[in-house]
């Protein structure tokens, strides 16, 4: 009993170093220069959240913070990369409603998983969708869209950015959630889309705001809801989807900070709390609110519970829709 007391004494012990070893190892992070992937190009909200933040980051804890966009196959390509970084802290990736919540449900055999293979760290911000409709349908809100469409089925189409992208998946569950049959026609990025409301090519679109609001404010294109579960202040006459009829409907474009999964919790910690602080800085809220987006920081444990969240939501609509990519 007493070697066995011992051995148990020794192990606790030992346990003990390590995580003194764990903390002064976060204290003394970073001691070199800390990549962050961005698995976007250049001037995408991904990217643009990430430089902002880069930039204070490095003044906080003087330390290089480098951007590395790595693009490709919807976010797959730098998540990828990200995946296999060492996980030391000293990698990190900018991970999106895309990359780390649809691709989990629309893609049968991702390379990656979104949780299983990173530590979520902290959510940076959010960006509202907006569902606008062509002038011309006869319709001024959600619920009389939706009346149009029950009473003929198939003949409304709306526009996304592509299969699978987070305009497509919101369309689709607002078909699901409502019981009503839109077409879905598919158009190479959220601009073009939107260009086709415009010109009447598609009824419907249900994307981010920010490329939508020049032509919702010159009458272009009529809003019918956002699709937080709050309204826009920037559309504070636009009720939301659930507000509509559709009680806890919420699709959002979201960015948040991964980690390589084993990279030690310390480190995560301490990381996540330096957003934190850096999201409070005015200037830097300015910012994201001026690219038409919420600045949030969280919690490592709140966000992985978001995430998770999001893939259970999105398979649900993949799966009732029959999205596949693969």
């Amino acid at each position: 009993m007493k070697h066995l007391s011992g051995r148990i004494a020794a192990a606790l012990g030992a346990l003990s170093l390590l995580a003194v070893g764990a903390d002064v190892a976060a204290q003394a992070w970073p001691a070199r220069p800390v990549k962050i992937i961005v698995p976007a190009t250049p001037g995408d909200g991904s990217d643009l959240a990430g430089r902002l933040l880069a930039a204070k980051l490095q003044q906080r804890l003087g330390q290089p913070f480098v951007i590395d966009n790595r693009t490709g196959a919807g976010g797959i390509v730098g998540s990828v990369a990200a995946k296999n970084a060492a996980p030391d802290g000293y990698t990190f990736v900018i991970g999106t409603a895309g990359s780390h919540g649809i691709n989990a449900a629309v893609y049968s055999k991702l390379d990656y998983h979104p949780l299983r293979d990173f530590e979520p760290v902290a959510m940076i911000n959010k960006a509202p969708n907006v569902c606008v409709i062509n002038p011309d349908v006869p319709a001024k809100t959600l619920k009389e869209f939706v009346a149009l469409a029950k009473a003929a089925p198939g003949k409304y189409s709306f526009g996304s950015g592509g299969n699978g992208s987070s305009a497509h998946l919101t369309g689709e569950y607002l078909k699901m959630v409502a019981g009503i049959d839109l077409l879905h026609v598919p158009y190479k990025g959220a601009a073009p889309a939107v260009q086709a409301v415009v010109a009447g090519e598609v009824q419907a679109f249900c994307g981010n705001l920010p490329p939508t609001m020049g032509q919702i404010k010159a009458g272009r294109v009529r809003p019918l809801a956002v699709t937080t579960l709050a309204r826009n202040g920037e559309l504070p006459d636009v009720p939301t989807v659930a507000e509509s009829g559709y009680p806890g409907f919420e699709t959002v474009a979201w960015f948040g900070f991964f980690a390589p999964k084993g990279t030690p919790q310390p480190i995560v910690e301490r990381f996540a709390a330096e957003i934190a602080e850096v999201l409070r800085l005015p200037d830097v809220r300015d910012g994201l609110i001026a690219q038409g987006t919420e600045p949030i920081g969280s919690a490592p444990a709140a966000f992985r519970a978001y995430v998770e969240g999001e893939i259970a939501k999105w398979t649900k609509v993949a799966q009732a829709a029959n999205v596949r990519l693969d």
